[in-house]
């Protein structure tokens, strides 16, 4: 509701004024200027529940959370309240599956855009992927070179996954060093993906890595489609306007086929297996047939195995697609609005582990809206600062809940990226990383909204979605209020541990 918002902003800016004044936020990286502090709803989402509470934060953690029913004083024990009444108080978004592209694409999106985007969205931490950048981030020095880049940019927290590729593959060495030097995993392609120094990896070279990645402790993300011969050269003679092209282009037997494949080396997974302690994970699943009932299978069987799917798979449907409109080319294809409701049954059965934006951001033009070519225009979805409404608009027919979403945008990528000890839910000792949202508060994604993605083609565009941000929080620092970031970069690089 617009009133819970606005009373939101006026409060901290009284605030501000009251304690250092307004100038003095532009000193920090936080648009509030004070280290300790409580913020007050009557919707907090927590472990135990959705509750009535004043959460305390001070020095960038959590330190309490304090159930309440009414509104607090303006302060407690001489600590300034936050009053959001009953707009949403929750862990911030973690994003595990994001393309920001820098150093070498930084046309198509960059760390600085990036992550403003991010904390537009009430993401609060990503997880970089080891392309579309330039070189692949495939070894210890290339990570470091990403991680040069990302210096004093980045607004939100970011961590990284390595690449496997087949040369590392084979040469255990180089993933092991780049292990060591804080990649939080590894990603591969099982079809060719799109980047020349990102080639594809077979079964074989997946199986060789995995008992590395046991060793460390950390997941395998893979991109799982395999093509098959002759269907793409059965598309030669229709048209590339037409979304039905490009859609069978890719069909569900290319996910099913990886993912049978894929689950075959994943048995090395399971107690007692040769690659114990690894987890290989499934990323933008949009077939819900087949391949759903073999990744079942494969957990029921005691397999390390997990999966995602992406906001764009539950919002869209090939059915609604128009001729030539390339904004929703991506890879895997949006499938059809029968797909699409299996999806959204699977989301309520609890089968997916957690939720990602896959956000693939390039030049305008390279997505040809002009042609409306779908065979030659670049595939991705550019998503990433929408993704917490979009879940929620198109997850309300379905009766998604507060509780849920959050779990799936929070604690399940936590624990993905192996960074639970510290995020992904609001308890004490907990980094105060939390999203203050209205999920009754409505906008339009129209000339007037703020996009701060580099480039603003977006199939969201033009829609009307529930839950407006309202403040970002990324270790207790304010860095984003209500179209306002603060002048200066809070994020932090998040890096795994070594294991020597």
């Amino acid at each position: 509701m617009e009133s819970q918002a606005g009373l939101a902003f006026v409060s901290l800016a009284i605030l501000l004024f009251a304690i250092a004044g307004a100038n003095q936020a532009l000193d920090r990286c936080s648009l509030l200027p004070i280290d300790h502090f409580f913020l007050f709803s009557k919707r907090v989402i927590t472990p135990a529940g959705i509750i009535s509470a004043s959460v305390e934060i001070d020095n960038g953690k959590v330190v309490s959370i304090l159930e309440r029913e009414e509104a607090p004083s303006k302060e407690i024990n001489g600590v300034p309240v936050m009053d959001y009444g009953n707009a949403v108080v929750m862990p911030g978004l973690i994003d595990a599956h994001v393309h920001l592209n820098e150093p070498g694409r930084e046309e198509w999106e960059g760390f600085v855009t990036g992550t403003m985007a991010a904390a537009a969205g009430g993401v609060t931490s990503l997880v970089d992927m080891p392309l579309n950048n330039f070189p692949t981030t495939t070894s210890s020095e290339l990570l470091k070179l990403k991680l040069a880049s990302a210096a004093e940019k980045l607004m939100v927290d970011v961590g990284f996954w390595g690449g496997l590729v087949p040369e590392n593959a084979a040469n255990l060495t180089i993933l092991e060093e780049l292990l060591d030097s804080g990649a939080l995993g590894l990603k591969s392609f099982m079809c060719p993906s799109g980047i020349n120094d990102f080639p594809m990896t077979t079964g074989q070279h997946i199986q060789a890595a995995l008992p590395v990645l046991a060793k460390y402790g950390r997941p395998l993300l893979v991109h799982a489609e395999k093509e098959q011969p002759g269907v793409k050269s059965s598309q030669v003679d229709k048209d590339p306007r037409l979304y039905s092209t490009h859609l069978e282009s890719r069909p569900n037997s290319w996910e099913q086929e990886a993912i049978r494949d894929l689950l075959d080396v994943a048995k090395d997974t399971a107690p007692g297996g040769k690659a114990e302690g690894a987890r290989v994970h499934i990323v933008h699943l949009s077939d819900a047939d087949e391949s759903m009932q073999m990744i079942k299978k494969a957990k029921a069987q005691g397999l390390n195995v997990s999966v995602e799917t992406c906001t764009h798979y539950l919002a869209f449907s090939s059915d609604n697609i128009g001729d030539g409109d390339t904004r929703y080319k991506c890879a895997p294809p949006i499938r059809s609005e029968v797909n699409r409701k299996k999806l959204w049954n699977a989301v309520n059965d609890d089968f997916f582990d957690l939720l990602s934006s896959d956000h693939s951001p390039s030049p305008s033009d390279m997505k040809l809206p002009e042609e409306g070519d779908f065979m030659r225009a670049w595939g991705g979805i550019s998503s990433l600062q929408f993704v917490l409404p979009a879940t929620w608009t198109a997850g309300i027919p379905h009766g998604l809940t507060l509780e849920k979403l959050s779990n799936l945008w929070s604690r399940g990528p936590a624990k993905l990226a192996n960074i639970y000890s510290s995020k992904g839910s609001l308890e004490p000792g907990k980094d105060a990383d939390i999203v203050v949202w209205d999920p009754e508060s409505s906008f339009v994604i129209d000339e007037n909204y703020t996009i701060f993605h580099k480039h603003k083609l977006t199939p969201y565009a033009g829609q009307t979605l529930y839950g407006r941000v309202i403040t970002t929080i990324v270790r207790g620092q304010h860095v984003y209020q209500e179209g306002h970031h603060a002048t200066q970069p809070c994020g932090k690089v998040l890096l795994a541990k070594s294991t020597s």
